[in-house]
């Protein structure tokens, strides 16, 4: 293992070269480990009678990394992710879900009108003051006191339940 150790720190510069010729910029610590993943098999199967050990980790390198961006180009080819215009097309099944509207209603039995349309716009239709302002064509702060009367009167409730 000691003997890898050297030869990897031996043959680093010419990984990180590798990966500079190949114009990777994503994951280079990952082609870095594939390359001594590659450095590691050429000095398994390396044969002296047939060269230089340079000219084949060199080459062996190099293809395994080639290999791994192949891999990684023909994933991305296969995986296709919609538009964003297409998500903007699709209706939603169920816009409402009547169950909870009428289960969130029963807790606002002792709100006023405008506490209760506060308490719909925010948990079901996920409104801001806001927007819930500009939708009731009132001030946003005539919304927070609407927003202010129904958190008082519902924690008021469930300190009820709790007692």
């Amino acid at each position: 293992m000691e003997c890898f150790d050297q030869l990897a720190k031996q043959y680093e510069p010419m990984i990180h070269k590798i990966i500079r010729s190949l114009n990777i910029y994503k994951n280079k610590q990952e082609f870095f480990h594939n390359g001594l993943i590659g450095l590691w098999e050429a000095s398994e199967t390396f044969d002296p009678a047939k060269g230089e050990f340079t000219n084949y980790a060199y080459t062996y390198i190099k293809g395994r990394i080639l290999n791994e961006l192949n891999k990684m180009n023909r994933h991305l080819d296969q995986s296709v992710s919609p538009k964003e215009e297409y998500w903007e097309t699709i209706e939603e099944q169920n816009p409402v879900i009547p169950l909870e509207t009428e289960i969130l209603l029963s807790y606002c039995q002792d709100l006023s009108e405008k506490e209760t349309k506060w308490v719909i716009y925010t948990c079901v239709e996920f409104l801001s003051v806001r927007e819930i302002a500009k939708k009731e064509n009132v001030s946003i702060s005539a919304v927070k006191q609407w927003r202010n009367g129904a958190k008082r009167k519902l924690q008021g409730g469930l300190l009820e339940i709790i007692d």
